[in-house]
C-alpha cells in the first residue's frame, strides 16, 4: 500500500466519524455556509497580484514537521496583504497536522481560500463550504473520472470552485466542464518525489479555458517566470515559506524578489524591442 492509498483509507474510516460528529443538518446552519464565495479563477487573472496560491501546512508525510506552531491567522494576513492570489490551508489532521479551525482562522482574510484535503465524499465539500472555504481540491489520483464529475458538479451548486490535480497524461482524463481550474502536482502521491518538468510537459495538453496552476516543489523566482512563460497562471507554493522562521517574512521577500525580476524583464524585452 503507497503513502496516498493509506490516506485515502484512514480518510474514509475518519469520515464515518465526522458523519456522527457533526451532521449535514448542523453544517447547514453555520453562519459561514451562506457567505457570498470569492473566485480563485477571477484572482489568477487579477494583473495586481502575483499569482501565488501561498499555503499553510504544519506538516508532511515526506518532509515530518515543518512548522508545528505556526499562527495561521499571522501568516494568512501576510499572505494577503503581499500580494498572494489565493491561499491553501491545509485540513487533513493525521498526515498533515491541519484543522478545520485554521481554515476557519485563515477566512478573516478576503482572498479566495483553497481547502487542501483529499476529498472523497460529497459530505466533505458541504464542510468546506461551513467552514469558509472558496475551492475544492479534488485529486486525480484517488478519484475516479465519474467521481471527479459528481463531485465537482456539487461543488458548483453549492457555489465553491473545484480544482482538479493531475501528475500525468493519463489523469487529464478526469477533466470536466464543472472543474474550474487544472492543477498539475509536480510531486507523485504515491512515492512523493518531485520532478519540476512535470509541469512543462503537461501544459501543452491542458484546455487553454481551463486556467492552470503549477504546485510543489517551487523554491525560487526563475521556476515561476520559467513556468509563467510556458502558461501557467497559478503557483502553488508552501514549503518553502513554511519552513522558514517567519513564514511571512519569508513570503514578503520572496514576492520582492518576484516584482524585481519581472520589472526587470519588462525592460529587457523593451530594449530589445526599442522605441516604437
Amino acid at each position: 500500500m503507497n503513502i496516498l492509498e493509506k490516506i485515502v483509507a484512514h480518510k474514509k474510516r475518519e469520515l464515518a466519524e465526522r458523519k456522527v460528529k457533526h451532521p449535514v443538518s448542523s453544517l447547514e446552519k453555520d453562519p459561514l455556509f451562506s457567505r457570498a464565495t470569492l473566485s480563485l479563477r477571477d484572482s489568477l487573472f487579477d494583473e495586481n497580484l502575483t499569482g501565488i496560491i501561498a499555503e499553510f501546512k504544519r506538516k508532511s508525510p515526506s518532509k515530518g514537521v515543518i512548522h508545528d506552531h505556526a499562527d495561521v491567522l499571522d501568516i494568512t494576513s501576510a499572505y494577503t496583504l503581499h500580494g498572494a492570489s489565493g491561499i491553501s490551508v491545509l485540513t487533513d489532521e493525521s498526515f498533515f497536522g491541519g484543522s478545520t479551525e485554521d481554515l476557519r482562522k485563515a477566512r478573516k482574510n478576503q482572498i479566495p481560500i483553497l481547502r487542501k484535503d483529499f476529498i472523497i465524499d460529497e459530505y466533505q465539500i458541504l464542510e468546506a463550504r461551513a467552514m469558509g472555504a472558496d475551492v475544492i481540491l479534488l485529486i486525480a489520483a484517488c478519484l475516479s473520472p465519474a467521481e471527479v464529475k459528481k463531485l465537482s458538479v456539487f461543488a458548483k451548486k453549492l457555489g465553491l470552485e473545484s480544482l482538479l490535480e493531475v501528475h500525468d497524461e493519463r489523469e487529464l482524463g478526469h477533466l470536466c466542464d464543472e472543474v474550474d481550474l487544472l492543477g498539475v502536482n509536480n510531486r507523485d502521491l504515491k512515492t512523493f518525489s518531485v520532478d519540476i518538468n512535470r509541469s512543462v510537459e503537461l501544459i501543452g495538453l491542458i484546455p487553454q479555458e481551463k486556467p492552470a496552476v503549477t504546485e510543489s516543489g517551487i523554491s525560487d523566482v526563475e521556476t515561476i517566470k520559467l513556468l509563467r512563460e510556458h502558461g501557467f497562471r497559478g503557483f502553488l507554493v508552501g514549503e518553502n515559506f513554511m519552513k522558514e522562521t517567519d513564514p511571512a517574512i519569508a513570503f514578503a521577500s520572496f514576492v520582492n524578489k518576484l516584482k524585481t525580476a519581472s520589472h526587470e524583464g519588462k525592460s529587457m524585452r523593451h530594449d530589445a524591442t526599442g522605441p516604437g
